[in-house]
């Protein structure tokens, strides 16, 4: 073990413990929440399944990288390199369509009632649970198509291609194009970034839209960001943003990596920090943003803890 793995080893493990702490937080919160008899609202349902996909990334990705820098390559067999792989596949997809959905939801709910949008105001809080379950359960299935395109690099012929995991290898015959399989796959990706773009800036109109109308009514002592009626909208906006830049790195980075045949243990480092950066600051601009969440938050941690210079709120007073 080299002192570059080790130093890789203690990032990957920082990260992955900066982002279960944040994501399983947020996952206690509304569990004990559902257990003392409350219902969460339509948001905190959105809330609590970006927080279960985020956790999934996490530990499915950051356990057996942390494994491999701290010197143990390869240990998965061909069962385990597929189950992670899958876990991970299915964790990533869902993580961006719940934030997907997120974005559209804030944008039917900040919408004027005079708008296209006002007709969806009342039912699209009763559809929240089932979209979210139906992405676990699409990509569940359409990620399930996978497992049949891999094989363990011990069945290795002289016409197959590896990509090198670093816990495992997967081996890919020469009949498969991997090059069609990547488009495919990536087309509900793509499709869900475009929304995202659009969704933002379709909120960033009605914020300013609605400034406009409502800055006679507030205090002209008050900053526009405290409005109650825009914090959500912002930490959507904050969110959103955060994802589009990161997955847009890492997808770059990818791309280089599939084209190239070959193996630069840095880029892909430097790849799975990036995919990982997202499911580890998500749930952080969460909790700040919403005032409900962070009074439990300051419960738990002191008030002097550094992420509370991250994002300007009202303090928690206990008394």
């Amino acid at each position: 073990m080299t002192l570059s793995d080790l130093v890789l080893g203690i990032l990957f493990l920082t990260q992955m413990g900066i982002g279960i702490l944040g994501n399983f937080f947020l996952l206690g919160l509304y569990t004990f929440t559902l257990l003392i008899g409350q219902s969460l609202r339509p948001i905190e349902c959105i809330f609590a399944h970006l927080a279960l996909a985020n956790s999934e990334m996490l530990l499915s990705r950051g356990i057996p990288l942390t494994i491999v820098c701290l010197g143990i390559k390869n240990f998965l067999d061909l069962v385990g390199c597929k189950l992670i792989v899958y876990l991970y596949n299915v964790a990533r997809s869902v993580s961006l369509s719940i934030t997907c959905l997120l974005s559209g939801f804030q944008v039917i709910t900040i919408s004027p009632s005079n708008s296209r949008w006002a007709k969806l105001k009342l039912q699209a809080p009763k559809c929240i649970v089932p979209s979210c379950f139906l992405c676990w359960c699409f990509y569940l299935l359409i990620n399930f198509t996978l497992l049949g395109t891999m094989h363990n690099s011990r069945y290795m012929t002289n016409n197959s291609k590896i990509w090198h995991l670093g816990y495992c290898s997967i081996l890919t015959p020469a009949s498969f194009n991997a090059a069609l399989f990547a488009i495919a796959f990536s087309i509900p990706d793509v499709m869900c970034v475009g929304f995202m773009i659009w969704a933002s800036a379709s909120l960033v109109f009605l914020l300013h839209r609605h400034h406009q109308r409502v800055q006679h009514i507030h205090s002209p002592h008050l900053s526009p960001r405290t409005f109650p009626e825009t914090k959500a909208t912002h930490a959507i906006l904050l969110l959103v943003s955060t994802y589009v830049f990161f997955y847009s790195l890492n997808s770059s980075l990818s791309l280089y990596l599939f084209k190239t045949d070959k193996h630069h243990l840095q880029l892909v480092a430097t790849s799975d920090f990036l995919a990982a950066l997202f499911p580890t600051i998500s749930p952080f601009v969460l909790i700040f943003c919403d005032s409900q969440v962070l009074k439990y938050w300051y419960a738990l941690w002191p008030r002097r803890c550094f992420c509370s210079l991250w994002i300007n709120v009202p303090k928690y007073n206990p008394s």
